[in-house]
């Protein structure tokens, strides 16, 4: 009985500890939710801080509740960014901005240009804007260039390596396990497909590619040396090694020498140079300056509701069949969303943020069918490229009445292809075959058991072939060209902003603003009465309150590890998202309009489930 007893105990104690953490919890995520609401008095006088802690992305994936950290990095909207530094230039609360990027993950091209030019009219206001990381990527030093000082940690350094690198081909590998990969494509720049035919870069591959790096590499040049001139960094990108062995291995010396950083210091120094310029935290802060957070700053500074509404709709993130979060482009959920604009909301015109490589080319055409529906009701449609709208994120685009772009913008790869395997071979090699009675040549077909008969390669051959000549169709009409124009600018090449104004897939360059105006415009109104009214999937606030309460806890995280270190992290977050590639092809749809080269270009962010492959993977190899 004394054990009945004890277990007893132990029960209810284990029940009353559940209850109470769930009490704690509960009461954790409404203080949260009360101190998030918007309130401009709540802000006091300080430096704001916008430390980018993760990746700079169009639209983030819904909040999920993460207690372990885990969940991959944090995401920072564009939009939001750009609205809180605008915000802050005539804030005469705000006394400088901090920009901590020693977290920063990285985002494509053309958002980080749109972001440095928001740091930019922030100095060109007046106020001072100082930059801190303990070493800088290419990345993050696109935006430090355009602060008033840039510090950086004496253990530290700035490397840049630049646009391009290797990538795994896995055909050496799908031979191994007898795997037969039936590849249908059309468009001899169509690369996607080639880590799964190839063992190398195909030289049409190597030929676009070597033009887009190019071309993003001169605009990372030219976008440093507009915004800090004094900065020497020629000999970085050309001979790194002879610039670091002169400063005998001192890298961060030779950055300051070579005027790409200010100052050297840690960051205790860095708070110290912040808080003479905007004054000194109160008692208990966690930093020794006055310092107004992100998030606060931006609930303080919502968006404006005034004047008619122009619809924007944001396709961002893969494309993809069905319903999808925000952060992938699910073409029903997208479709589905334009449509309920249209009917329960007093639209005046739409919007089309593409932010997307492309991928499923149903999907893409049933977010293309819906935006139609707009334009039969005559509603202006005005297409916004963020930094990549390419292969499926193209085809959407064609339903616009105008596009508007960054010179580097992604863009292009108007192509698709198909890919389905069979299993004959790997079968084959333990002892397994397949045979059956086959009424028509397309009995059992495609048999991924057997293997693919003559007349279903040929037939799935020409659905590629009739489906690029759809998407040729699609864009002559859209641009106003023949086919044959448009099939010499497309064959799967992927262009950079600037080339696809001069060949005509680009209007016009200009963001999401100046997509506002023209829709404004079209639609008979002032630009300066009216508001963006975006569809999109409302967040789950719950989760996002809790994960910024658990959040809180961790905000003075410190330095997160030398150049080297980060180097080393880089390169095996590469490779467990390379692994998480192969898998989500493997899923995915078996005809897509999607790009190679954009990937390559994007900041590299394996979710949990890549890092969970990449340690089965090492684990398999001994590692």
């Amino acid at each position: 009985m004394k054990l009945l007893r004890a277990a007893w105990r132990l029960l209810v104690g284990i029940k009353d500890a559940l209850v109470l953490v769930a009490m704690l919890l509960f009461f954790g995520v409404l203080f949260a939710g009360l101190s998030a609401r918007p309130n401009r008095a709540a802000v006091r006088d300080g430096a704001l801080v916008v430390a980018l802690d993760g990746v700079l992305v169009e639209q983030p994936a819904p909040a999920q509740l993460d207690f372990g950290g885990g969940g991959g990095p944090r995401e920072y909207r564009l939009r939001d960014v750009i609205r809180v530094l605008d915000a802050a230039r005539d804030d005469k609360r705000v006394k400088a901005v901090v920009l901590d990027v020693d977290g920063f993950l990285g985002g494509l091209p053309a958002a980080l240009n749109e972001v440095g030019a928001a740091i930019g009219r922030v100095r060109a206001s007046g106020k001072p804007v100082l930059a801190y990381a303990t070493a800088y990527s290419d990345s993050s030093y696109r935006l430090a260039a355009h602060a008033s000082e840039i510090w950086m940690n004496p253990m530290g350094g700035t490397l840049f390596s630049g646009p391009g690198g290797s990538r795994l081909y896995y055909k050496g590998l799908i031979d191994k396990l007898g795997v037969n990969l039936h590849v249908y494509r059309v468009g001899k720049y169509k690369s996607f497909v080639e880590p799964y035919t190839r063992t190398d870069e195909s030289p049409e591959s190597a030929e676009a590619a070597r033009a887009l790096y190019g071309a993003i590499a001169a605009d990372w040049r030219d976008t440093v040396a507009k915004a800090r001139p004094k900065a020497q960094v020629a000999a970085y990108l050309t001979n790194p090694a002879q610039v670091i062995t002169a400063a005998k291995g001192d890298i961060a010396q030779a950055n300051l020498g070579a005027g790409l950083v200010d100052k050297l210091g840690d960051r205790a120094a860095f708070e110290q140079r912040v808080a003479a310029l905007a004054g000194v935290g109160r008692p208990k802060s966690i930093t020794a300056f006055a310092a107004i957070r992100y998030d606060a700053y931006l609930a303080a500074n919502p968006l404006p509701k005034t004047g008619d509404a122009i619809g924007v709709v944001t396709v961002a993130g893969d494309i993809v069949d069905g319903r999808a979060d925000p952060g992938t482009a699910g073409g029903d959920s997208i479709a589905a969303l334009i449509r309920d604009g249209l009917r329960n909301k007093s639209l005046k015109a739409l919007v089309v943020r593409v932010d997307s490589p492309g991928g499923s080319a149903l999907a893409s055409e049933t977010i293309r069918s819906a935006l139609m529906e707009a334009k039969a009701k005559k509603l202006p449609v005005i297409i916004s490229m963020a930094s990549v709208a390419a292969s499926g994120g193209y085809w959407v685009a064609t339903a616009g009445d105008v596009i508007f772009a960054e010179p580097n913008t992604i863009t292009g790869s108007i192509g698709i292809f198909g890919i389905l395997p069979s299993f004959e071979n790997s079968l084959a090699k333990l002892g397994i075959t397949s045979d059956g009675v086959k009424t028509t040549p397309l009995s059992g077909q495609p048999d991924v058991m057997g293997g693919f008969s003559t007349e279903v390669d040929t037939i799935l051959q020409a659905g590629i072939e009739h489906g690029y000549a759809q998407f040729i169709d699609r864009v002559a009409k859209a641009r106003k060209k023949t086919p044959a124009q448009v099939d010499a600018i497309a064959q799967g090449r992927v262009w950079d902003g600037g080339t696809a104004r001069q060949i005509g897939l680009v209007d016009r360059f200009g963001g999401l603003q100046e997509a506002l105006d023209e829709a404004a415009k079209r639609a008979g109104l002032d630009p300066k009465k009216v508001h963006a009214e975006y569809l999109e999937k409302a967040p789950d606030r719950w989760a996002a309150l809790l994960n910024d309460f658990l959040r809180d806890g961790d905000e003075d995280k410190g330095e997160l590890g030398d150049a080297f270190t980060r180097l080393a992290a880089e390169r095996r977050a590469v490779l467990a998202q390379a692994l998480g590639d192969v898998k989500r092809l493997a899923a995915g749809a078996a005809v897509q309009a999607r790009c190679l080269e954009c990937a390559a270009l994007a900041p590299v962010r394996p979710g949990a489930a890549d890092q969970s492959l990449l340690a089965l993977f090492l684990a398999r190899i001994g590692l």
